[in-house]
């Protein structure tokens, strides 16, 4: 059961996944939209231009006809006469054209924004392929495309012949009236029925550009697995990400568990933490911490630190704060300078001819920032 729904598509579409099929030329589209846009442009071109295509469309007609005998025995001339008048047509209807193609264009960056994809333009074989056009052709979702056609037509169809019904008294007087009258009767008639057919079609529009976006949304669905598989491509495969950082993590601790024996104290808590820390008075501006641990790491600092004879100072609140408010590498921060001083100078004087010096009483720790909140606690000992 786990794996049926780990291969059922009910996951969103992914960002990367979206981006990869607007590269590819697949983004929501509506063909009611486009219609309608074409459909009412090229009406309104008409409707503002009209006098003058017709007036333009007419001049054509008068000199396009308008020839002697001479040049009707004559081909080349008859074509010369055809090709200006058909070049005049076409500067006409250039308008119209325009305005079509502008509002095609329009329509379909409205819902899916500008998309141009060569790779829609590429040949595809598999779409020649017989029996994979006959599924196509028989799938439920053409059969759902068919039947959203009929609908369609059904709607307008029925919206058209209801509006010219209501006018049919209007269309059986236009055989008795002037030519004139009858000519603009019969427009504001088509007017009429043109206005009702397109409410009924702006309708179908609405409907069909939401349908298109979740119809489109949900074929981009994607199954857990595909989730699963496109995060490990994008961010990495986890147990390898997870692997590299345990080796990263194992190379840092090298790296500091080295630098050990070049430390000058390591600071302990004395069971819990242990922190060394480096000091050349030449070369450094304050100490540096140059590594740190806790629990089999601290006792690991604190092997090294024996081995090569870096004395260890028990200094419990010292430790902790320098845990928590440095990281390796870093210098000592500003408020445990009178501290970390402490340690230096008795370290310092563990080398010098005499008795054994005392470990400070006190150490001089800020109680912001001793973890614990306490700010004076008393030196264990030295190793």
């Amino acid at each position: 059961m786990a794996e049926d729904s780990d291969l059922e598509r009910t996951e969103p579409a992914s960002a990367r996944k979206l981006e990869k099929a607007r590269a590819e030329g697949q983004v929501a589209r509506s063909r009611e939209l486009g219609t309608f846009a074409v459909l009412m442009a090229s009406a309104a071109a008409l409707a503002f231009l009209g006098l003058f295509m017709y007036d333009g469309m007419r001049r054509v007609m008068t000199s396009g006809m308008s020839f002697g005998r001479s040049e009707a025995s004559d081909p080349a001339r008859m074509l010369e006469i055809l090709a200006r008048a058909g070049w005049e047509a076409m500067w006409m209807l250039l308008p119209v054209a325009a305005a079509v193609v502008l509002a095609a264009v329009v329509a379909n960056v409205a819902i899916s924004g500008w998309v141009f994809s060569v790779q829609a333009l590429s040949a595809n074989l598999a779409k020649l392929d017989p029996i994979k056009g006959l599924a196509r052709m028989f799938s439920w979702q053409s059969l759902a495309e068919l039947a959203k056609a009929l609908l369609k037509a059904g709607l307008i169809a029925g919206v058209a012949g209801y509006a010219i019904w209501l006018q049919r008294d209007g269309l059986l007087a236009l055989a008795a009236e002037p030519l004139e009258t009858a000519v603009a009767h019969f427009s504001q008639i088509a007017l009429y029925t043109f206005l009702a057919a397109t409410a009924a079609f702006a309708l179908v529009v609405a409907l069909d550009v939401p349908f298109q976006l979740w119809h489109f949304q949900r074929q981009m669905r994607m199954t857990k697995e595909e989730v699963r598989q496109e995060q490990k491509e994008t961010e990495g495969d986890p147990q390898i990400k997870a692997r590299i950082r345990a080796v990263m993590r194992e190379q840092a601790r090298r790296r500091m568990m080295a630098a050990v024996p070049k430390a000058d104290v390591v600071v302990t808590n004395p069971q819990h933490y242990a922190v060394a820390l480096e000091y050349k008075e030449r070369r450094m501006r304050a100490p540096v911490l140059v590594a740190k641990g806790t629990g089999l790491v601290a006792e690991r600092i604190k092997e090294i630190a024996r081995e090569h004879r870096v004395p260890i100072v028990e200094a419990p609140p010292l430790a902790r704060a320098l845990y928590r408010h440095a990281d390796v590498g870093d210098t000592i921060p500003a408020g445990l300078f009178t501290a970390v001083a402490q340690v230096l100078a008795y370290v310092y004087r563990l080398d010098q001819p005499g008795p054994r010096p005392e470990l400070p009483e006190d150490w001089q720790v800020p109680a912001e920032l001793d973890p614990a909140h306490d700010g004076s606690s008393v030196g264990g000992g030295h190793a």
